[in-house]
């Protein structure tokens, strides 16, 4: 069952969740993120084989459907630009 999202503290856990789920990051690194903390492109393990396992994992956790064109390098950038894109999908 997929909760309810309705607050942008519970969407950043959950993020910051799949990030050490998938990617297999330590919890503590993970959660020493901040908004310009460089996630693609800077962390060998989110690399473009992770994307696609990220991505759904988002969708299942979130509720959400995130649709190919919605996906680009800007949005995986950093932890500040994924956390904004998933707060707009799960709060809308």
């Amino acid at each position: 069952m997929v909760a309810a999202f309705n607050d942008e503290e519970q969407v950043d856990a959950t993020l910051r969740a799949v990030l050490v789920d998938v990617l297999g990051l330590a919890e503590d690194k993970v959660r020493g993120f901040d908004e310009s903390t460089a996630l693609f492109g800077a962390l060998p393990e989110f690399d473009s084989m992770a994307v696609a396992g990220l991505l759904t994992e988002l969708e299942e956790r979130l509720g959400i459907l995130i649709e190919d064109h919605e996906v680009d390098a800007d949005m995986l950038e950093t932890f500040g630009s994924l956390l904004t894109f998933a707060r707009a999908k799960a709060l809308q």
